[in-house]
C-alpha cells in the first residue's frame, strides 16, 4: 500500500554510479531495476571523486530522488557527493546502518563499498536505505541543523512530480 509521499505506482529515480563493475554493483543495479525503480545512470569520469559529485548534483538538483555511489571503499564517493550543498551521503555496510542513516539523518545517497560487501548484502543494504522513506520527527531539528551547516533546505524531500 503506498502513502502520499511513495506511492506505490510511482517510479522512484535512483542515480546510481560507482567506478569499477564487479558482482556487487551488478547486484545492486539489477535489484533496483527487478524493484522498478529508474535507474539514472551517472558517469562524469572514471575518477571516483567526479562519480560521488555527479551522483550528489543528480540528487540536489531533483534528476534523481535519491543516490547510490560505490567505490572500492565506498568512503572516497560518500566525500565527495557531501560536497554538494544539500546532499547527506552515508556509508553503509549492513541495512541497520542504512536504515539508521535515513531515519536520523536524513541522508539521501547511500555509499556502499564495492570490494567488501558481497553481492547479497549490498542489495540488503540498498532495501533498506530505500524502504525507510521518512527520517524519525524526534530528529527534526538536528536534520535541520545539518541543513543551516551546508546552507542547503531543510531537509530533503524526492520531488514527486
Amino acid at each position: 500500500m503506498g502513502t502520499a509521499e511513495f506511492p506505490e505506482e510511482r517510479t522512484v529515480r535512483i542515480a546510481f554510479s560507482a567506478d569499477d563493475e564487479n558482482d556487487t554493483t551488478r547486484a545492486v543495479v539489477d535489484h533496483l531495476a527487478r524493484e522498478g525503480h529508474e535507474i539514472v545512470p551517472v558517469r562524469a569520469s572514471d575518477r571516483w571523486p567526479d562519480i560521488g559529485e555527479a551522483v550528489g548534483r543528480a540528487v540536489s538538483t531533483g534528476d534523481a530522488d535519491w543516490g547510490v555511489v560505490m567505490c572500492w571503499t565506498g568512503t572516497g564517493t560518500a566525500i565527495a557527493a557531501n560536497k554538494v550543498p544539500g546532499v547527506r551521503a552515508a556509508l553503509a555496510w549492513d541495512p541497520w546502518i542504512a536504515r539508521g542513516a535515513r531515519l536520523w539523518n536524513d541522508a539521501n545517497v547511500l555509499a556502499l563499498s564495492l570490494k567488501r560487501l558481497a553481492p547479497d548484502v549490498a542489495v540488503e543494504v540498498v532495501q533498506a536505505f530505500l524502504d525507510t522513506p521518512e527520517p524519525d520527527a524526534e530528529e527534526a531539528a538536528n536534520i535541520a541543523r545539518l541543513a543551516e551547516l551546508d546552507g542547503g533546505p531543510a531537509g530533503h524531500r524526492p520531488h514527486l512530480a
